[in-house]
């Protein structure tokens, strides 16, 4: 069972990825702790269709874990697995549901939706 919100639950993983990102560990924990910290560099683009997610766990600077940013699936938990390497990052986020998964093309549209979210918008603001 995958650790989600500091206790075992039982979700299934279906979707991640794992990128390099420019800034430290600890900027990147920052900014997925608090997207809108930087008014100048809002990354945080939700569509009308998505809320904002909630913290459900943060252990810095390693690990965030948000709530769904998805009302019609408020079971869904997105982690973050951050590592430090030198003066980057290594990003990885996960994206967890409950049954009934949906079917791919909504799996397939939601991983898009976070690797927008988080490595096109995100990286972006660190140049």
């Amino acid at each position: 069972m995958p650790l989600v919100g500091g206790y075992a639950r039982a979700m299934q993983q279906v979707a991640t990825r794992r990128r390099s990102q420019p800034p430290p560990a600890r900027f990147m924990f920052e900014e997925l702790i608090d997207p809108h910290r930087q008014p100048a560099r809002h990354w945080l683009e939700l569509l009308e269709s998505e809320i904002a997610p909630e913290i459900v766990r943060a252990v810095e600077p390693e690990l965030v874990i948000w709530s769904s940013i998805w009302p019609d699936r408020p079971d869904a938990v997105i982690r973050f697995d951050i590592e430090a390497i030198g003066n980057s990052t290594m990003l990885r986020w996960t994206l967890f549901l409950d049954d009934p998964i949906p079917s791919e093309p909504d799996v397939v549209s939601m991983r898009k939706r976070l690797n927008t979210l988080i490595n096109a918008n995100l990286r972006s603001i660190f140049g």
